[in-house]
């Protein structure tokens, strides 16, 4: 359905809770039972994860982003982390998508591909890409504090400016990763040799935590 339909949709039901809930001529009012109580979760639930999806300024999405949305809302399912919603999208092909402006905190892409998106600036903060495909891929400046990079293919992806504090990096494919300029690996636990490949590309300085790009990977001088 288009956006407005689902948000007129999502109000009619709303409606209907209600009514059902609130009974008229001031009768008492109906106690919850297991059914009804049920309802109302998956409802909010819905409407948790539609928000989470369209949320942003009212502008028209571009196409990228409308075949991301899409497919989020109908390739994966939906866990709820400390109340949170979040969305799965394990396995889902995502090529060339935009998410720029999304707060996917949380979200899990594990075994996707996402080749050629674009995250730049977005919070990805404990996201997890695990034997995720992100080849030439923008995460420029993103939010990447304790992401799971595990298994991952980051051939040619941009990382400048990325914090990845705590972000675990085990039998990540790094050999063309080529743009970590002003990123913080501030204790990201990698393997001898990854350590000493991104030392031998890595120069400047994070501009949010402040943190020296070799200082943060433990490099010699």
């Amino acid at each position: 359905r288009h956006p407005s339909m689902r948000k007129i949709f999502f109000f009619f039901q709303l409606i209907a809770l209600t009514n059902a809930l609130i009974p008229p001529g001031g009768q008492k009012p109906v106690q919850l039972n297991r059914g009804i109580a049920k309802k109302i979760v998956e409802f909010c639930a819905t409407v948790s994860i539609f928000g989470c999806l369209t949320s942003g300024p009212a502008l028209a999405l571009s196409k990228a982003e409308q075949l991301g949305a899409a497919k989020i809302e109908g390739g994966g399912a939906s866990t709820l982390q400390s109340g949170r919603v979040i969305a799965i999208t394990r396995g889902v092909n995502l090529d060339n998508t935009d998410w720029r402006g999304k707060d996917l905190k949380g979200v899990a892409f594990q075994q996707s591909v996402l080749r050629g998106c674009n995250f730049a600036g977005v919070n990805l903060f404990s996201a997890s890409f695990f034997d995720a495909d992100l080849s030439g891929s923008d995460f420029t400046n993103a939010k990447m504090q304790q992401v799971n990079l595990e298994m991952a293919d980051l051939s040619n992806v941009d990382l400048s400016g990325a914090d990845l504090t705590q972000a675990y990096m085990a039998g990540a494919v790094i050999k063309d990763l080529k743009k970590i300029e002003n990123t913080d690996w501030s204790d990201v636990d990698m393997r001898k040799d990854q350590r000493t490949y991104l030392c031998s590309i890595a120069a400047g300085t994070n501009p949010k935590t402040g943190t020296d790009t070799r200082e943060s990977l433990m490099c010699p001088d």
